[in-house]
C-alpha cells in the first residue's frame, strides 16, 4: 500500500516515527514535507497530500499537526478525501471499517508515541466493511460537489 505523510512544524517531531510505523507493516511512504522546523501552514501539506492520494488510486495519506484538527478540516475540503482525526485506537478501526477513510490524521500535541503507536496499528489492521457502510460512503463522496 502506498501512503503519502506530510506535516506541519507541530507535527514534525513525530514524522518520522509515523513514516517507521507504516514502513515496518510493509507500506511505501512518500514523505512530501517539511523537512525542518521552521514554521509552515498545514493547509499546505494537507493540499501535498490530499492532492497526491487523489491523484494516485487506492493510496492513502497521513496527515500530522499540533493536534490533528487544522489538518483534518483542510483535508475534507477535497472531494474523494475522507480524512479522519484519530486520537485512540476505537475513532482508528471505526474510521477504516465504517468510513473509508483514506487518511489519518494524527496531533504530537495530544497523543505520545505509544498511543500513536497503537492509533496505527488500529488503523492498519482494520479494512472498510462495505455493506451498510457503501451508501453512507457514497453520500459523504457525493457532498464534494455541493457548492454554495
Amino acid at each position: 500500500m502506498k501512503y503519502f505523510i506530510g506535516a506541519d512544524h507541530a507535527g514534525i517531531n513525530i514524522k518520522a516515527y509515523v513514516k517507521e510505523l507504516f514502513e515496518a507493516k510493509g507500506h511505501e511512504v512518500i514523505d512530501l514535507g517539511p523537512n525542518t522546523k521552521e514554521r509552515v501552514d498545514y493547509p499546505d501539506f494537507a493540499a501535498k497530500v490530499c492532492q497526491e492520494v487523489q491523484a494516485n488510486e487506492g493510496s492513502f495519506g497521513i496527515l500530522i499537526c499540533g493536534s490533528g484538527i487544522g489538518m483534518s478540516m483542510a483535508a475534507n475540503k477535497f472531494d474523494g478525501i475522507r480524512a479522519a482525526l484519530c486520537h485512540n485506537e476505537y475513532s482508528a478501526k471505526m474510521a477504516r471499517e465504517h468510513n473509508d477513510a483514506n487518511i489519518i490524521c494524527l496531533g504530537e500535541r495530544v497523543s505520545g508515541e505509544g498511543m500513536i503507536e497503537a492509533i496505527v496499528n488500529a488503523w492498519l489492521d482494520a479494512s472498510f466493511e462495505g455493506g451498510r457502510h457503501t451508501g453512507r460512503v457514497d453520500k459523504i463522496n457525493a457532498l464534494g460537489s455541493c457548492r454554495k
